[in-house]
């Protein structure tokens, strides 16, 4: 059996157990994880690489620094100054998606979700709304606010360089173009119909979000410092290029100097994370490392691609990319389904003689509709233990917002993005 159909059966296999959920999610990953390596499909070093990636790490260093807020009582400080302003919960879902949007525009989606996570959890124990009813319209609309700049998600930046290698390119809030439109009918959704639609759980308060503590014998100095740290460990993920440090660096000085200040000792800080998380991310990308090494993904996209013959209407096209991109992208990072894609894409628009700006706006705007799995974006994989989700929360809350970005995009694409101009 080739390492391709290998590969395929085992993502048949994830996809299935994630549903069922008749094992935990994070030994999902693991068997998938492990079974490659047996199978010689990975070999040791790339199939546990995932646990050394710098998502990975920014997860720790993050859970760190969200812990420390909630040690000390700030977290609850802050959702008590927030819950204060929220009338109601329908309204505090509009204020998280809209704060959460714009910032995701010019920051990595992953860390202003990493940032804020510890924030909405706080906002939700004192305004006495269920967390999981905030955290995944959160981690949306970070996706969602990925594609307002050229700089919101690094696969705008991977359609950008394949545009350029042809001499055109994308502006830098082009990509807003289409992102704006999104953003704003996801949030009307969840503002309304989709507000039923939003997982209801009691989640168990221990470990980092214990937020029934009685805080009254923390020092104030470090509830303070706490936010210092949080808010300069923000403010160097926003000045990331300037700087010259990695967001999971920052992250990591970040939680060291909790740790070395004494706002968090170091036992609180190993609590506080969420392991569940990091073998369900680690596991995974073995299968997304899997899905490219042996050309898996790339044969999916030429089979799709390849069925519509060599004169597809552009409009077909578009489509059948956006929905490929979808798929593909709810199992494997954005970022290797946009870098998978946009070369395919770029070929077969030149020799349509098409305008390749339409394709590939719809190859990066599909690669971001990552909200029908808990792995799909790691946003979304950070919340899964604090917000108590199952994988099908995240496809009955995900999946209507996937059908919006598709006809919000097929309506926009064609206008703003002629053919053939």
């Amino acid at each position: 059996m080739s390492p391709s159909t290998i590969t395929l059966l085992f993502l048949l296999f994830a996809v299935v157990m994630f549903a069922l959920e008749k094992i935990p999610l994070g030994v999902t990953s693991m068997i998938v994880c492990i079974g490659l390596i047996v199978t010689g499909v990975l070999d040791v070093k790339t199939a546990f690489s995932g646990f050394i990636d710098s998502n990975v790490i920014l997860f720790v260093a993050m859970f760190i620094v969200g812990g420390a807020l909630f040690e000390t009582g700030m977290a609850n400080k802050i959702g008590g100054i927030v819950a204060k302003f929220a009338q109601t919960e329908r309204i505090l879902i509009i204020a998280i998606m809209v704060i959460v949007g714009l910032m995701s525009g010019v920051l990595s989606n992953t860390g202003t979700a990493a940032v804020l996570i510890p924030v909405v959890i706080g906002i939700a124990a004192k305004s006495g709304y269920k967390r999981s009813r905030l955290l995944m319209p959160l981690v949306f609309a970070a996706a969602m606010g990925g594609n307002l700049s050229l700089i919101g998600a690094p696969g705008n930046l991977i359609a950008q360089s394949g545009l350029q290698e042809i001499g055109l390119s994308f502006g830098f809030f082009e990509y807003a173009v289409v992102g704006l439109p999104i953003l704003i009918a996801g949030i009307l959704f969840y503002a309304t119909i989709g507000y039923r639609l939003l997982p209801d759980h009691e989640v168990q308060d221990d470990g980092a979000f214990n937020t029934e503590k009685d805080f009254g014998d923390v020092p104030p100095w470090k509830q303070w410092l706490s936010l210092i740290i949080l808010v300069l460990t923000l403010l160097a993920m926003i000045f990331e290029d300037k700087i010259g440090i990695k967001l999971s660096v920052s992250g990591g000085i970040g939680a060291l100097a909790l740790i070395l200040t004494k706002v968090i000792s170091e036992k609180d800080a190993l609590k506080s994370i969420d392991l569940k998380t990091i073998f369900l991310f680690g596991g995974t990308l073995s299968l997304a490392s899997a899905l490219s090494v042996t050309g898996a993904g790339e044969m999916i996209a030429n089979k799709v691609v390849g069925a519509l013959g060599e004169n597809p209407s552009p409009m077909v096209l578009t489509f059948v990319v956006f929905m490929l991109c979808v798929v593909l992208t709810n199992f494997m990072s954005n970022t290797a389904t946009t870098a998978l894609m946009v070369p395919i894409c770029l070929s077969i628009a030149q020799g349509m003689g098409a305008d390749p700006r339409a394709v590939l706006m719809a190859c990066v705007i599909g690669g971001s509709c990552a909200y029908a799995t808990p792995i799909g974006m790691p946003a979304n994989t950070m919340v899964v233990g604090a917000g108590g989700y199952k994988f099908m929360d995240y496809v009955k809350s995900g999946f209507p917002l996937i059908i919006i970005a598709t006809v919000v995009s097929m309506v926009i694409l064609p206008i703003a993005f002629p053919f053939f101009p």
